[in-house]
């Protein structure tokens, strides 16, 4: 009977031990264990693209002050208010117009040995997007309706050019991995035969452009001017080439 246990259990090991003697391990460039055996040519791949802005962004804020909080409320209301309808009537759309922040709090004077309340602030700040040769109008009429602050201006892309540049990035961005893959392959004595894996990393493009506003040149005379400089969408790649 140990036999006949002995035997099979014997069989079946040198079976096992034939099957991984039969399977011959292959090497990839890298030193790894592939079964492909490929040689293969990784690069990275950057392109760039540059075109004007075709979008501005002007942040806008009321502020007020009173005795109470709701006194506070109902000012900014209506200096908001009669922003919001100087801008429709120059032809904004209204959903162009956005909120972007609103806060009431006290304001106390701490000179003493106990805090004095002076008053409520209330503070409510748009965002106005429209097109880059329209900023300076609208600062002009926003702080002629009551802003108190125009809190910056950024011109930027709409969403569609922003995409329209990135897939021409993208484009310049192989353009370019190809050709140092090329370069390799040529000084390797080898030629690029496709394409084993591409990744798209992360891309890189600058947030809205930033322009410098001074709150005085609004309340002087002549209209506001601005200079809008480029926008710049970049886009990186991994790509790893086959060679032979």
């Amino acid at each position: 009977m140990q036999r006949r246990t002995i035997a099979p259990i014997f069989l079946v090991g040198l079976v096992l031990l034939a099957g991984c003697l039969s399977a011959p391990l292959q090497a990839t460039t890298d030193g790894g264990v592939d079964a492909t055996n490929a040689t293969t040519i990784s690069t990275t791949g950057t392109g760039e693209v540059t075109a004007d802005a075709d979008l501005a962004v002007v942040s806008i804020a009321v502020t007020t002050t009173a005795d109470s909080a709701d006194e506070a409320r109902g000012t900014v209301a209506d200096d908001v208010a009669a922003v919001r309808a100087a801008l429709t009537d120059a032809g904004i759309a209204e959903d162009a117009i956005q909120t972007t922040g609103f806060n009431i709090y006290p304001e106390y004077d701490y000179s003493g040995q106990e805090r004095e309340l002076l008053g409520y602030r209330a503070t409510h700040t748009l965002r106005v997007e429209v097109a880059p040769d329209r900023a300076g109008e609208v600062i002009d009429l926003a702080v002629g309706a009551g802003a108190s602050e125009i809190r910056g201006v950024a011109f930027t892309l709409t969403d569609e050019k922003r995409a329209e540049l990135r897939e021409e990035a993208l484009t310049r961005a192989v353009d370019s991995a190809k050709a140092d893959a090329d370069a390799v392959a040529s000084a390797s004595g080898l030629t690029v035969t496709g394409v084993h894996t591409a990744t798209v990393g992360g891309s890189a493009s600058p947030g809205p452009y930033p322009v410098a506003y001074a709150e005085d040149a609004a309340r002087a005379s002549g209209s506001t001017e601005l200079s809008p400089g480029p926008v710049t969408v970049s886009a990186t790649v991994q790509m790893v080439y086959e060679a032979e």
